[in-house]
Protein backbone atom coordinates (compact mmCIF):
# COMPACT_ATOMS: atom_id res chain seq x y z
CA UNK A 1 0.00 0.00 0.00
CA UNK A 2 3.19 2.37 0.53
CA UNK A 3 2.95 4.96 3.58
CA UNK A 4 -0.48 6.90 3.53
CA UNK A 5 -1.16 10.38 5.41
CA UNK A 6 -4.95 11.11 6.07
CA UNK A 7 -5.40 14.90 5.72
CA UNK A 8 -6.32 16.53 8.68
CA UNK A 9 -5.05 13.59 11.00
CA UNK A 10 -6.04 14.03 14.62
CA UNK A 11 -4.43 11.70 17.64
CA UNK A 12 -7.64 11.71 19.74
CA UNK A 13 -5.86 10.39 22.89
CA UNK A 14 -3.38 13.44 22.79
CA UNK A 15 -0.69 12.56 25.03
CA UNK A 16 2.04 9.66 24.37
CA UNK A 17 1.32 8.58 28.14
CA UNK A 18 -2.43 8.38 27.27
CA UNK A 19 -1.95 5.81 24.61
CA UNK A 20 -0.11 3.84 26.57
CA UNK A 21 -2.58 3.60 28.93
CA UNK A 22 -5.55 3.28 25.76
CA UNK A 23 -2.94 -0.05 24.80
CA UNK A 24 -2.87 -1.52 27.82
CA UNK A 25 -7.21 -1.01 28.42
CA UNK A 26 -7.39 -2.67 25.14
CA UNK A 27 -4.97 -5.47 25.13
CA UNK A 28 -6.41 -7.14 28.68
CA UNK A 29 -9.70 -6.14 27.74
CA UNK A 30 -9.78 -7.97 24.40
CA UNK A 31 -7.67 -10.83 25.67
CA UNK A 32 -10.22 -11.66 28.80
CA UNK A 33 -12.99 -11.62 26.38
CA UNK A 34 -10.99 -13.63 23.59
CA UNK A 35 -10.60 -16.30 26.53
CA UNK A 36 -14.77 -16.56 27.52
CA UNK A 37 -16.12 -16.19 24.09
CA UNK A 38 -13.63 -19.64 23.05
CA UNK A 39 -12.90 -21.34 26.34
CA UNK A 40 -9.42 -20.56 26.21
CA UNK A 41 -6.43 -21.16 28.70
CA UNK A 42 -3.42 -18.99 28.46
CA UNK A 43 -0.38 -20.79 27.56
CA UNK A 44 3.79 -19.79 27.26
CA UNK A 45 5.04 -20.12 23.49
CA UNK A 46 8.65 -20.31 21.94
CA UNK A 47 9.70 -17.19 19.75
CA UNK A 48 12.06 -19.73 18.35
CA UNK A 49 12.04 -23.18 16.84
CA UNK A 50 14.61 -25.43 15.36
CA UNK A 51 15.31 -25.41 11.36
CA UNK A 52 13.63 -28.10 9.44
CA UNK A 53 11.04 -29.21 11.88
CA UNK A 54 8.56 -27.67 9.59
CA UNK A 55 6.96 -26.08 13.19
CA UNK A 56 7.84 -22.64 11.77
CA UNK A 57 5.02 -21.34 9.27
CA UNK A 58 6.27 -20.49 5.94
CA UNK A 59 3.94 -17.85 5.01
CA UNK A 60 3.74 -17.29 1.36
CA UNK A 61 7.09 -19.77 1.22
CA UNK A 62 9.03 -16.78 0.48
CA UNK A 63 9.90 -15.07 3.61
CA UNK A 64 12.80 -15.38 5.14
CA UNK A 65 13.40 -16.26 8.61
CA UNK A 66 15.85 -14.67 11.34
CA UNK A 67 17.91 -17.99 11.44
CA UNK A 68 20.94 -18.21 13.95
CA UNK A 69 23.30 -21.65 15.33
CA UNK A 70 22.87 -22.74 18.91
CA UNK A 71 26.70 -23.13 20.45
CA UNK A 72 25.49 -25.69 23.51
CA UNK A 73 23.61 -27.87 20.58
CA UNK A 74 26.37 -28.52 17.98
CA UNK A 75 25.54 -25.18 16.22
CA UNK A 76 22.28 -26.40 15.30
CA UNK A 77 19.95 -24.05 13.18
CA UNK A 78 17.34 -22.76 15.14
CA UNK A 79 14.90 -19.76 13.74
CA UNK A 80 12.65 -16.56 15.07
CA UNK A 81 8.83 -18.06 14.35
CA UNK A 82 6.72 -15.98 12.13
CA UNK A 83 3.41 -17.30 13.45
CA UNK A 84 2.36 -20.60 15.89
CA UNK A 85 -0.09 -21.84 13.57
CA UNK A 86 1.59 -25.07 13.78
CA UNK A 87 3.12 -25.26 17.33
CA UNK A 88 -0.03 -24.69 18.69
CA UNK A 89 -1.72 -27.57 17.74
CA UNK A 90 1.17 -29.83 19.00
CA UNK A 91 1.10 -27.92 22.13
CA UNK A 92 -2.86 -29.07 22.30
CA UNK A 93 -1.55 -33.06 21.43
CA UNK A 94 0.51 -32.80 24.30
CA UNK A 95 -2.39 -31.11 26.44
CA UNK A 96 -4.47 -33.20 25.76
CA UNK A 97 -7.61 -30.87 26.13
CA UNK A 98 -10.81 -31.97 25.48
CA UNK A 99 -12.96 -30.80 22.31
CA UNK A 100 -14.45 -27.55 22.98
CA UNK A 101 -11.56 -26.00 24.67
CA UNK A 102 -8.51 -24.48 23.60
CA UNK A 103 -5.33 -22.16 24.13
CA UNK A 104 -4.12 -18.55 23.42
CA UNK A 105 -0.41 -16.89 23.94
CA UNK A 106 1.06 -13.80 23.35
CA UNK A 107 2.96 -14.88 19.40
CA UNK A 108 6.11 -12.16 19.15
CA UNK A 109 7.57 -12.51 15.58
CA UNK A 110 10.56 -10.80 13.11
CA UNK A 111 9.41 -10.68 9.39
CA UNK A 112 12.32 -8.87 8.08
CA UNK A 113 10.64 -9.35 4.41
CA UNK A 114 7.58 -7.18 5.40
CA UNK A 115 7.40 -3.95 2.84
CA UNK A 116 6.78 -1.33 5.34
CA UNK A 117 3.64 0.45 5.75
CA UNK A 118 0.71 1.96 8.06
CA UNK A 119 0.06 -1.57 9.24
CA UNK A 120 3.46 -3.74 8.21
CA UNK A 121 6.17 -3.81 10.63
CA UNK A 122 8.98 -6.50 10.90
CA UNK A 123 7.90 -6.78 14.24
CA UNK A 124 4.38 -8.87 14.60
CA UNK A 125 2.73 -9.23 17.89
CA UNK A 126 -0.68 -11.55 17.63
CA UNK A 127 -2.55 -13.47 20.21
CA UNK A 128 -2.44 -16.69 18.65
CA UNK A 129 -4.91 -19.15 19.31
CA UNK A 130 -6.48 -22.62 18.71
CA UNK A 131 -9.13 -24.66 20.25
CA UNK A 132 -9.72 -28.62 19.73
CA UNK A 133 -12.72 -29.59 17.63
CA UNK A 134 -14.53 -33.17 16.44
CA UNK A 135 -14.34 -33.71 13.09
CA UNK A 136 -18.03 -32.87 12.65
CA UNK A 137 -17.22 -29.31 13.33
CA UNK A 138 -14.56 -29.58 10.19
CA UNK A 139 -17.29 -27.24 8.22
CA UNK A 140 -18.52 -23.98 7.24
CA UNK A 141 -21.17 -23.33 9.74
CA UNK A 142 -19.40 -24.10 12.61
CA UNK A 143 -16.44 -21.35 11.37
CA UNK A 144 -19.03 -19.05 10.91
CA UNK A 145 -19.92 -19.47 14.49
CA UNK A 146 -16.36 -19.01 15.88
CA UNK A 147 -15.95 -15.51 13.85
CA UNK A 148 -19.18 -14.78 15.19
CA UNK A 149 -17.29 -15.12 18.75
CA UNK A 150 -14.28 -13.69 17.83
CA UNK A 151 -15.94 -10.46 16.52
CA UNK A 152 -18.42 -10.26 19.48
CA UNK A 153 -15.35 -9.96 21.82
CA UNK A 154 -13.98 -6.96 19.65
CA UNK A 155 -17.27 -5.24 19.69
CA UNK A 156 -17.34 -5.93 23.66
CA UNK A 157 -13.66 -4.61 23.72
CA UNK A 158 -14.77 -1.25 21.94
CA UNK A 159 -18.22 -0.83 23.82
CA UNK A 160 -15.99 -0.74 27.09
CA UNK A 161 -13.10 1.11 25.66
CA UNK A 162 -15.99 3.92 24.65
CA UNK A 163 -16.75 3.90 28.78
CA UNK A 164 -13.19 4.80 29.54
CA UNK A 165 -12.42 6.84 26.47
CA UNK A 166 -15.69 8.40 25.54
CA UNK A 167 -13.78 11.02 22.82
CA UNK A 168 -13.86 7.38 20.87
CA UNK A 169 -16.97 6.26 19.63
CA UNK A 170 -18.05 3.06 18.90
CA UNK A 171 -18.21 2.20 14.95
CA UNK A 172 -18.58 -1.27 14.73
CA UNK A 173 -21.60 -2.42 12.65
CA UNK A 174 -23.98 -5.12 14.91
CA UNK A 175 -23.25 -7.99 12.69
CA UNK A 176 -20.28 -9.41 10.81
CA UNK A 177 -21.21 -10.49 6.71
CA UNK A 178 -19.77 -13.16 5.40
CA UNK A 179 -19.06 -13.62 1.33
CA UNK A 180 -17.08 -16.46 0.30
CA UNK A 181 -13.54 -15.20 -2.35
CA UNK A 182 -15.34 -16.36 -5.26
CA UNK A 183 -18.52 -14.83 -5.01
CA UNK A 184 -16.40 -12.25 -4.34
CA UNK A 185 -14.70 -12.20 -7.22
CA UNK A 186 -17.75 -12.56 -9.21
CA UNK A 187 -19.17 -9.32 -7.40
CA UNK A 188 -15.95 -6.97 -8.36
CA UNK A 189 -14.45 -9.22 -11.22
CA UNK A 190 -13.14 -6.06 -12.50
CA UNK A 191 -11.12 -5.38 -9.75
CA UNK A 192 -7.98 -6.64 -7.81
CA UNK A 193 -8.59 -8.58 -4.97
CA UNK A 194 -7.26 -6.09 -2.38
CA UNK A 195 -9.75 -3.55 -4.00
CA UNK A 196 -12.53 -6.03 -3.91
CA UNK A 197 -11.76 -6.14 0.27
CA UNK A 198 -12.04 -2.56 0.01
CA UNK A 199 -15.35 -2.56 -1.85
CA UNK A 200 -17.13 -5.23 -0.14
CA UNK A 201 -15.63 -3.57 3.43
CA UNK A 202 -16.83 0.04 2.49
CA UNK A 203 -20.42 -0.91 2.06
CA UNK A 204 -20.68 -3.97 5.46
CA UNK A 205 -17.79 -2.87 7.58
CA UNK A 206 -17.21 -5.83 9.20
CA UNK A 207 -16.72 -8.58 6.66
CA UNK A 208 -15.22 -11.77 6.20
CA UNK A 209 -13.55 -13.26 3.63
CA UNK A 210 -13.80 -17.33 3.23
CA UNK A 211 -11.93 -19.52 1.54
CA UNK A 212 -8.58 -18.21 1.28
CA UNK A 213 -5.17 -19.91 -0.47
CA UNK A 214 -6.47 -22.10 -3.53
CA UNK A 215 -7.17 -20.73 -7.02
CA UNK A 216 -10.10 -18.81 -8.06
CA UNK A 217 -12.05 -18.97 -11.33
CA UNK A 218 -9.12 -16.42 -12.34
CA UNK A 219 -6.61 -18.78 -12.06
CA UNK A 220 -5.49 -17.06 -8.84
CA UNK A 221 -5.87 -17.06 -4.85
CA UNK A 222 -7.47 -14.48 -3.41
CA UNK A 223 -4.63 -14.12 -1.11
CA UNK A 224 -1.30 -16.18 -0.28
CA UNK A 225 -2.01 -19.05 2.52
CA UNK A 226 -0.12 -21.95 3.56
CA UNK A 227 -0.51 -25.04 2.22
CA UNK A 228 -0.21 -26.70 5.50
CA UNK A 229 -1.97 -25.51 8.26
CA UNK A 230 -5.44 -23.78 7.17
CA UNK A 231 -8.21 -25.96 5.04
CA UNK A 232 -8.40 -23.58 2.49
CA UNK A 233 -11.79 -24.12 1.77
CA UNK A 234 -12.41 -23.17 5.75
CA UNK A 235 -10.37 -20.71 6.65
CA UNK A 236 -10.50 -16.82 5.99
CA UNK A 237 -9.61 -13.25 7.30
CA UNK A 238 -11.70 -10.92 9.07
CA UNK A 239 -12.10 -7.42 7.77
CA UNK A 240 -12.93 -4.13 9.49
CA UNK A 241 -13.50 -0.65 7.91
CA UNK A 242 -11.25 1.78 8.81
CA UNK A 243 -12.43 5.60 8.67
CA UNK A 244 -8.68 6.81 9.42
CA UNK A 245 -7.19 4.89 6.64
CA UNK A 246 -9.85 4.88 4.54
CA UNK A 247 -9.67 0.86 3.57
CA UNK A 248 -10.17 -2.15 4.54
CA UNK A 249 -8.28 -3.19 7.25
CA UNK A 250 -7.27 -6.89 8.45
CA UNK A 251 -7.15 -7.67 12.29
CA UNK A 252 -7.08 -11.55 12.14
CA UNK A 253 -6.48 -14.41 9.63
CA UNK A 254 -8.00 -17.80 11.11
CA UNK A 255 -9.42 -21.16 9.95
CA UNK A 256 -10.14 -24.66 10.38
CA UNK A 257 -6.95 -26.22 9.79
CA UNK A 258 -5.85 -29.36 7.28
CA UNK A 259 -6.55 -33.02 8.09
CA UNK A 260 -4.08 -35.16 6.33
CA UNK A 261 -6.75 -35.41 2.78
CA UNK A 262 -6.52 -31.69 2.58
CA UNK A 263 -2.97 -31.23 3.52
CA UNK A 264 -1.69 -32.96 1.25
CA UNK A 265 -4.11 -31.90 -1.45
CA UNK A 266 -2.79 -28.60 -0.95
CA UNK A 267 0.78 -29.36 -1.06
CA UNK A 268 0.13 -30.88 -3.93
CA UNK A 269 -1.15 -28.24 -5.40
CA UNK A 270 2.20 -25.98 -4.80
CA UNK A 271 4.49 -28.73 -5.36
CA UNK A 272 5.75 -29.17 -1.80
CA UNK A 273 5.10 -33.01 -1.07
CA UNK A 274 8.23 -33.19 0.10
CA UNK A 275 6.85 -31.18 3.62
CA UNK A 276 5.29 -34.80 4.46
CA UNK A 277 8.69 -36.04 5.39
CA UNK A 278 8.97 -32.79 8.37
CA UNK A 279 8.23 -33.63 11.58
CA UNK A 280 5.11 -31.91 12.28
CA UNK A 281 3.77 -33.46 8.80
CA UNK A 282 4.80 -36.95 10.28
CA UNK A 283 2.51 -36.72 13.22
CA UNK A 284 -0.58 -35.69 11.19
CA UNK A 285 -0.37 -38.22 8.41
CA UNK A 286 -0.25 -40.37 11.71
CA UNK A 287 -3.29 -39.15 13.17
CA UNK A 288 -1.56 -37.95 16.05
CA UNK A 289 -3.21 -34.36 16.39
CA UNK A 290 -6.21 -33.42 17.02
CA UNK A 291 -8.72 -31.52 15.01
CA UNK A 292 -8.54 -27.91 15.67
CA UNK A 293 -9.32 -24.62 14.20
CA UNK A 294 -7.37 -21.67 14.99
CA UNK A 295 -5.86 -18.39 13.90
CA UNK A 296 -4.44 -14.92 14.96
CA UNK A 297 -5.26 -11.84 16.02
CA UNK A 298 -3.13 -8.68 15.73
CA UNK A 299 -2.71 -7.09 18.84
CA UNK A 300 -0.80 -3.76 17.44
CA UNK A 301 -3.03 -4.07 14.60
CA UNK A 302 -6.08 -3.95 16.83
CA UNK A 303 -5.07 -1.00 19.15
CA UNK A 304 -4.65 0.35 16.23
CA UNK A 305 -8.12 0.05 15.00
CA UNK A 306 -9.45 0.52 17.92
CA UNK A 307 -7.49 3.46 18.80
CA UNK A 308 -8.38 5.09 15.86
CA UNK A 309 -4.57 5.56 15.02
CA UNK A 310 -2.99 6.33 11.74
CA UNK A 311 0.20 4.19 11.62
CA UNK A 312 0.91 0.91 13.62
CA UNK A 313 4.18 2.73 14.40
CA UNK A 314 1.96 4.99 17.17
CA UNK A 315 1.29 1.31 18.89
CA UNK A 316 4.72 -0.52 18.81
CA UNK A 317 8.33 0.10 19.05
CA UNK A 318 9.67 -0.88 15.94
CA UNK A 319 12.15 0.20 13.19
CA UNK A 320 11.53 2.38 10.28
CA UNK A 321 13.03 4.43 7.16
CA UNK A 322 14.11 7.80 8.17
CA UNK A 323 12.42 9.70 5.71
CA UNK A 324 9.24 7.30 6.84
CA UNK A 325 9.98 8.72 10.52
CA UNK A 326 9.92 12.32 8.81
CA UNK A 327 7.05 12.42 6.84
CA UNK A 328 4.65 10.95 9.61
CA UNK A 329 6.02 13.75 11.78
CA UNK A 330 5.04 16.21 9.68
CA UNK A 331 1.53 14.75 9.73
CA UNK A 332 1.33 14.82 13.00
CA UNK A 333 2.02 11.31 13.18
CA UNK A 334 4.51 10.43 15.96
CA UNK A 335 5.61 6.88 15.52
CA UNK A 336 7.21 5.47 18.82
Amino acid sequence: MGLYLPNNYTNLLGSEENTEKAIKAVKDMFQSNLSAQLALLRVTAPMVVLSGTGINDDLNSIERPVRFPIKDMGEQKAEVVHSLAKWKRLKLAEMKLEEGRGIYTDMNALRPDEDLDNIHSIYVDQWDWEKVISEKDRNIEFLKKTVRRIYEAIKVTENKLYVEFPQIRPELPDDIFFIDSEELLQRYPEMNAKERENAITKEHKAVFIIGIGGKLSNGEPHDGRAADYDDWDLNGDILLWNSVLDRAFEVSSMGIRVNAESMMRQLRERAQEYKADLYYHKKLLAGELPHTIGGGIGQSRLCMFLLRKAHIGEIQSSIWPEDMREACREAGIKLV
